[in-house]
């Protein structure tokens, strides 16, 4: 795919989130992301024929600690789309941008019914070791 579908690509799956393409360099290759309040990344894209992966980063030290998600992504096995790095990217940066987590209920009420299920077990642990 050439720069400017992925540029093309980028632009679309901007229009479904808070980001901006704010700048693009088809020397380098890369594409400048940009959401308020400060989230800011960037996106080497590969070569056309070249295996190489796609490359995210960010400039920001707020923002980097939040790519790691992405970054594993992007390095596990198989291709990846420059749509379903974006994607990953966004769901990383979800905390940052003030949106809830996708996963976030479904854990909350998993960690609910642990919690309360660990104090009986503890107590039933003290109780089997006294006797």
């Amino acid at each position: 795919m050439d720069f400017q579908q992925l540029a093309d690509v980028a632009e679309k799956w901007c229009s479904n989130t808070p980001f901006e393409l704010i700048a693009t360099e088809e020397t380098e290759r890369r594409m400048d992301f940009y959401a308020d309040p400060g989230v800011s990344f960037y996106v080497l894209c590969p070569d056309n024929g070249c295996g190489d992966n796609f490359h995210v980063w960010s400039e920001s030290e707020d923002c980097l600690p939040f790519l790691q998600l992405a970054q594993d992504y992007i390095s596990s096995c198989g291709k990846k789309t420059l749509h379903e790095v974006l994607e990953k990217v966004f769901k990383s940066f979800r905390p940052l941008l003030g949106l809830p987590d996708a996963d976030d209920d479904a854990f909350e009420e998993y960690s609910a019914d642990v919690e309360e299920e660990e104090p009986e077990a503890d107590h039933h642990q003290m109780g089997v070791s006294q006797q």
